[in-house]
């Protein structure tokens, strides 16, 4: 089976201004551990021009700031272990890790940090932030859906959580990840465009 590959683009829109700084009601402003065991990044990328590849990342770290009186506050930093991509085909996986790809025993980690956050509703908004990926910084801009805070029951750990969703769309060649075959009439085997989805999960500190 032909390697396929995660990638990650960017989208080209105006960046929300920071509208808040943290130190704007600071009583209110929260702090939460993004909880590795119910966290996701995935990706779906386009494979021989006709049909969607899958995969995602394990293993993610970070924190998420928030202000429940005042969301304009949000802001994220996480870090994904490039070495935890999983597509289902180990092949596939290594061949992602190689320097055509991640290059992740060079570049280890992808990153982000927020810069800012504007509301589009009561719980949407679009978060601006800074993308690291195979070394290359760029920015980016994430379509946001809050949920939460809930209390867990007692009975499994009656942690407080925050739920953090997340999409866009990124150009995987805008992070120096060009590796393709042509077929055809102007096919490739790899396509440049990736959807990416975020499913974060975080606690209360």
């Amino acid at each position: 089976m032909t390697p396929s590959a995660f990638i990650i683009p960017v989208e080209r829109s105006s960046v929300p201004k920071q509208h808040y700084s943290p130190r704007e009601g600071e009583d209110n402003m929260q702090k939460w551990s993004i909880d590795p065991d119910h966290t996701v990044a995935a990706f779906c990328v386009r494979h021989l021009m006709i049909a969607n590849v899958r995969g995602q990342f394990n293993r993610i770290s970070g924190t998420v700031h928030f202000d429940p009186l005042n969301a304009i506050g949000l802001s994220l930093e996480a870090e994904i272990d490039v070495a935890g991509i999983y597509t289902g085909i180990g092949k596939r996986d290594d061949h992602l890790r190689s320097p055509d790809f991640f290059d992740a025993e060079r570049l280890p980690t992808i990153t982000f940090r927020s810069t800012g956050y504007e509301p589009t509703g009561k719980t949407t908004g679009r978060l601006a932030g800074r993308l690291t990926i195979h070394g290359i910084p760029r920015e980016i801009i994430l379509d946001v859906t809050l949920s939460g805070p809930v209390t867990a029951p007692a009975e499994i750990g009656g942690e407080t959580t925050l739920a953090l969703s997340a999409r866009t769309s990124l150009n995987r060649e805008d992070f120096g990840m060009t590796w393709n075959v042509p077929f055809g009439d102007g096919g490739v085997v790899v396509g440049r465009e990736v959807e990416i989805h975020l499913d974060i999960e975080a606690d209360r500190q």
